[in-house]
């Protein structure tokens, strides 16, 4: 069976069932405040963050990892492994998937990197699929195939904490930004073939929650999903709030919740909660 190394970026959440996998590598995304250099998950917590927020003089920023970076680990990998499969978050949203890609260029070691389109716990949820499949006897050609199919079935919908803070992190227009503070809309984000789209508008976060639900509702019909996934930012009685209501409304389908981490909270807001599922996971 061939050996894999399983690389994964720091937006993702790891749980303590990857955490403990021996095989997993995790490479981190840098924060920038104030022209300061922060590690995630390193020298910086979410909530660390978002207390830092609120005095910064300059807007934040996120950095990917170098091609070096990759290139680093990727040779350290050698001669204990067979191959690498990177899975990463979007490659709209980040040039992370770039940095390997060209990384895999420079090392003599097989490479697979993974456009998974998606972050945080989801982008761990399609890892943790990978791990299953090879476990499974798939070879890694199939494996890639099989988590680009599944990351193509995801829908993530979320209500954005503070849209000044994704507007100061340049992840939202200006026009858009002006539209939603001046008329208190609450923005729906989707994320769409890995970049953040507006799904829809509501005028309250109650009003916005309920098109979720009836978005949920209609992929269920569709075909039964099994677990959906909570995303909060700084708030867990928040997400175990929701995660109460959408038990009563969804009995067969398994919520769990997940911190945003600081890397995505930095441009989302602390108040951010949002939802993800998978309609192709079986």
């Amino acid at each position: 069976m061939t050996k894999i190394a399983w690389v994964i970026d720091s937006t993702a959440f790891i749980d303590e069932e990857l955490s403990n996998h021996p095989d997993l590598y995790t490479i981190p995304i840098t924060i920038l405040l104030d022209d300061k250099e922060y590690t995630e998950g390193v020298d910086i917590t979410a909530a660390e963050l978002y207390e830092r927020l609120k005095t910064l003089k300059s807007p934040p920023k996120t950095s990917q990892p170098s091609i070096g970076a990759f290139q680093k680990l990727y040779e350290s990998l050698k001669g204990k492994y067979d191959m690498v499969i990177a899975v990463l978050l979007s490659s709209k949203l980040s040039g992370t998937f770039s940095s390997s890609e060209q990384a895999a260029q420079l090392v003599d070691l097989p490479v697979i990197t993974i456009d998974s389109k998606i972050l945080t716990y989801p982008l761990a949820r399609i890892l943790k699929r990978g791990i299953e499949l090879a476990d499974e006897g798939f070879a890694p050609e199939e494996i890639k195939g099989k988590l680009e199919e599944l990351s193509n079935t995801s829908e993530t919908y979320v209500l954005i904490g503070s849209l000044e803070q994704l507007h100061r992190s340049g992840r939202m227009s200006g026009v858009q930004f002006l539209l939603g503070s001046m008329l208190n809309i609450k923005p729906i984000i989707a994320i769409v073939d890995g970049s953040l789209d507006v799904k829809e508008k509501a005028r309250s976060e109650r009003k916005a929650k309920d098109k979720i639900i009836q978005l949920l509702h209609n992929a269920h019909e569709i075909k039964p999903i099994k677990e959906a996934y909570i995303l909060y930012g700084l708030h867990e009685e928040e997400a175990l709030n929701w995660r109460e209501e959408l038990i009563q409304e969804f009995p067969t389908i398994e919520f769990s919740h997940y911190p945003l981490g600081a890397a995505i909270g930095l441009h989302a807001g602390e108040n951010t909660l949002g939802i993800n599922w998978f309609n192709g996971l079986d």
